[in-house]
């Protein structure tokens, strides 16, 4: 079985490598990634020199060398993270969220459907369905739930699932979808909450906080994530969406005061900022339909998997200390200039 895993060099799509070269042995994985900011190719060094893996450096618009790179792999399973996936860039910028996940996600599908292949799996996001009130602690999201995007980031992922169901529809493509929550661990980019305040933390810098910090996310350790693709990619009914949640919904401004306490730092390092345009104020989900269908439910509670990530940072300083100083950005030219 070879699998094509794009974006793998960045957060989930590198511990979703980690766990598939686990749990499936004797699975050629290829990673295709730009490395954009956010991919970072020495989060992949303990796997770079396997013989059943191969790193590829390139875009998913880049159809030539998507086509190219199907007739030399032959891939049965795509799995598509590659994804521009920061709200506040996207705000900044939404063009680039519009190519790469739009279009590129047609570059995907158009060569799935040239080349053939037996699962087209498209990583979205909780953010399609919008937001839900504070006041209404009884809503969830569902798979049924209208799509309501609030971000050009949101909007661009939501007009990607859309065009993923089509291409099912139409050509027959067997797709699946999973909407998952805010994900936490290991080799998450410092620009995101959870690593962010734990680098700045560490370094007794401010800890800035939109609006009050009573924005509500549900939070699912990444290992548990990635565990449920692996179900729908082999388990999972084609052309089916599924919600995965960790029914752990936190307030940003708790999750910081945790880390603050974790590192034993001042909660006055709070810094309270200007709101983002547009911002969710509660996400969750309902994953009822994988647990009935996949028997998948998560395995890590927030208290332990908190602490887990805490303590990777820690022991892992030069990793996000690079990423930091930008020097991570010369690492591919170092190694492969």
């Amino acid at each position: 079985m070879t699998i094509i895993v794009t974006g793998g060099a960045g957060f989930i799509g590198s511990n979703f490598i980690f766990h598939m070269r686990s749990s499936h042995p004797d699975y050629r994985i290829v990673c295709l990634d730009k490395l954009t900011y956010a991919g970072n190719l020495s989060t992949l060094a303990s796997v770079m020199d396997k013989p059943d893996f191969r790193f590829v450096k390139l875009d998913i618009c880049d159809r030539a060398g998507v086509y190219r790179l199907f007739e030399e792999e032959h891939p049965d399973m795509v799995v598509n993270f590659a994804a521009e996936s920061h709200v506040d860039r996207s705000i900044e910028n939404p063009e680039v969220f519009l190519q790469t996940n739009i279009l590129g996600t047609q570059v995907l599908m158009d060569a799935c459907r040239k080349y053939g292949i037996t699962r087209y799996h498209q990583v979205s996001t909780d953010e399609v369905y919008g937001d839900l009130p504070l006041d209404r602690p009884d809503l969830f999201f569902t798979e049924e739930t209208p799509i309501h995007t609030s971000s050009p980031y949101s909007a661009s992922k939501a007009s990607a699932d859309l065009l993923v169901l089509a291409y099912h529809r139409t050509y027959g493509l067997p797709v699946t979808i999973s909407r998952c929550s805010n994900n936490y661990g290991p080799y998450h980019f410092p620009e995101k909450l959870i690593p962010l305040m734990i680098a700045n933390a560490l370094n007794d810098k401010p800890l800035p906080v939109y609006g009050t910090g009573e924005n509500v996310r549900d939070w699912l350790y990444v290992e548990d994530h990635c565990k449920a693709i692996d179900l729908i990619l082999h388990k999972g009914r084609a052309g089916e969406v599924y919600n995965i949640g960790g029914h752990n919904e936190m307030r940003n401004i708790d999750i910081v005061k945790i880390i603050c306490k974790a590192l034993g730092k001042p909660e006055s390092l709070i810094t309270f900022v200007t709101d983002r345009k547009g911002h969710d104020m509660r996400y969750a989900i309902d994953p009822t339909k994988i647990h009935s269908e996949l028997g998948w439910l998560p395995e890590t509670k927030f208290a332990d998997g908190i602490q887990k990530t805490i303590d990777w940072y820690l022991n892992n300083r030069e990793w996000w200390e690079t990423i930091i100083s930008g020097e991570y950005q010369k690492y591919y030219e170092r190694m492969y200039g």
